[in-house]
């Protein structure tokens, strides 16, 4: 795999990363951490993006010896999945080791690399520490001033979108990552036991125009790695959200203590479809205990209760018909009857119909000037 990458293991094929090496004056990056960080007992942990993890061990030997707590972060990558030791943290393709017993909350962040995606799921993720960068570019640092709480609060939000949301669809962003059919699997019992009909949906990287031809669906959860799976949906036609924040909506036993943040999702194991722990559905309860709960979107009541989950059981014989020649039974489903007549129509040929012309010679130029404009 060339370039940047989100380090999610796959187990499927052995991966040979192959991130590059961007130039670092690492002695500047040196001195505006001293600037940034003028306490010399100061808690920071060191992030890097990929292309600038070479030059991390010259760094960290120019800050260890006046810096007695700085801890560098590590990438992991094809790495067989181990279990992590007391007091270390894996999330996001990136390992580190404080002292077992303490919290983030009183460590700061210094990452080195340019403003993206990589960034803003390190705040995200880690939405309780101060943040601060280097942009080896520019070789300027500063204090990173995103509005996490807004942030965080429009992800909210989304969760709230999903309780409302009575269809969901769900989106496969991966193929290849590790664990990802184990979150599909948890994402449709999950939503079979709120009482919410999903959609399994193949459609390679999401856009607007392609999840506009689903009106039907009220909100879609995609299930992707971590540089993929938070998306600005303002402009899509039904919000997205990450199946951590679909876990919020419909599990209750879900802890809300900490927001949604970065590529949360369900089981242990995998540090980008897995980054939280994984929460036990709690027992059905029947609907006449269910406690009422109301919209903060809509104001209108609803159930917040899971169901029994469903029975295995043979469907009825009206849902059987003929597939083939070979007398194959095969189960009809009229929602998905209803989702394969649709049909989209590109350009077509039109045989017979258009009238020959011969052809003729078009403008000369760029578009900002052709020729015969002057």
């Amino acid at each position: 795999h060339y370039g940047p990458a989100c380090l999610s293991p796959c187990r499927k094929l052995p991966v040979l990363h192959i991130f590059g090496q961007q130039p670092l004056d690492v002695g500047r990056c040196a001195e505006v951490f001293r600037e940034l960080y003028p306490e010399r007992q100061s808690r920071v942990v060191v992030l890097s993006d990929v292309v600038y993890a070479y030059a991390m061990g010259e760094l960290e030997q120019q800050l260890c010896p006046e810096y007695p707590n700085v801890v560098f972060s590590q990438l992991v990558c094809g790495e067989p999945p181990s279990p992590a030791l007391l007091g270390e943290v894996r999330q996001l393709g990136r390992r580190f080791r404080v002292e077992a017993g303490e919290g983030l909350q009183d460590w700061a962040m210094f990452y080195v690399g340019a403003e993206g995606l990589a960034l803003t799921n390190f705040m995200l993720t880690w939405n309780r520490c101060p943040f601060s960068s280097f942009d080896p570019s520019t070789g300027q640092g500063r204090r990173e001033t995103l509005n996490v709480n807004r942030a965080l609060m429009r992800r909210l939000y989304l969760v709230e979108r999903a309780r409302d949301a009575r269809v969901v669809g769900i989106l496969v962003g991966t193929l290849g990552v590790a664990g990802y059919l184990e979150v599909l699997q948890h994402l449709r019992q999950l939503l079979r036991r709120a009482g919410k009909r999903s959609y399994t949906l193949a459609v390679g990287k999401p856009n607007p125009a392609k999840l506009a031809n689903f009106p039907e669906v009220d909100i879609f959860v995609l299930v992707a790695c971590a540089q993929n799976s938070l998306l600005d949906s303002s402009d899509f036609y039904r919000p997205v959200v990450t199946p951590y924040e679909l876990e919020l909506a419909c599990n209750p036993a879900r802890d809300h203590e900490h927001p949604p943040g970065g590529c949360h999702a369900l089981h242990g194991g995998c540090p980008c479809l897995c980054a939280c722990a994984y929460v036990e559905l709690p027992p059905a309860m029947p609907e006449a205990e269910a406690v009422p709960d109301v919209s903060l979107i809509t104001g209108e009541m609803r159930a917040a209760h899971l169901g029994d989950p469903p029975a295995a059981q043979l469907p009825p014989s009206t849902s059987l018909a003929c597939r083939d020649q070979n007398r194959a039974l095969a189960e009809i489903s009229p929602a998905a009857s209803f989702l394969e007549s649709r049909s989209w129509r590109g350009l077509e040929q039109q045989l017979g119909k258009t009238p020959v012309s011969k052809a003729v010679q078009g403008r000369r130029g760029i578009a900002i000037a052709y020729e015969e404009e002057g």
